[in-house]
């Protein structure tokens, strides 16, 4: 018997306490060809979302992926989202939650915007991409939308948040 992954536990869990606390959680995406999101907020292969009760409709967090509807510019666009391929989930307004190693599958090529790849399953994850504790400071909130971590230029005061890895 193959040993489940404890990754999408914990991004149910993290989920649940932004929520039960009052924040607004988010999820930052390693994009590929597996991943559906709108194409045009995707910088440098990833994105972020925000996976709140009320910017999402249809929320599911399942053991294999996070689907969900979510409006962008107005239009209401289908998400789908390997949970290989989520880099980190967080709270918004105080950077807590837990950052992982995504795990991608052998199609790392040019991202599309259909999962067709998803019947295959997705190989083990090493031992060593355990979670890891991830610090994202806040931003003004007129910019989240627009402006995805991992950019190289150094961090703005008021800017977007970023996301910082220890390992």
């Amino acid at each position: 018997m193959s040993e489940i992954s404890t990754k999408p536990y914990m991004l149910r869990a993290i989920y649940e306490w932004c929520t039960d606390s009052g924040y607004t959680p988010y999820l930052a995406v390693k994009v590929d060809s597996r991943t559906t999101v709108p194409m045009e907020y995707v910088k440098k292969g990833e994105i972020v979302l925000n996976i709140s009760f009320g910017a999402t409709n249809g929320l599911k967090m399942d053991n294999d992926a996070i689907r969900f509807h979510a409006r962008f510019g107005g239009v209401s666009r289908e998400i789908y989202v390997p949970v290989d391929n989520v880099m980190a989930i967080y709270a918004n307004e105080n950077g807590q939650g837990m950052a992982f190693e995504p795990t991608l599958g052998n199609d790392d090529s040019a991202p599309t915007n259909s999962p067709e790849s998803t019947d295959a399953p997705p190989p083990p994850a090493p031992a060593a991409s355990g979670p890891t504790l991830a610090s994202v400071p806040t931003g003004n909130p007129e910019q989240r939308d627009t402006t995805p971590p991992g950019d190289d230029e150094p961090p703005k005061k008021g800017g977007r948040p970023t996301l910082t890895r220890i390992k």
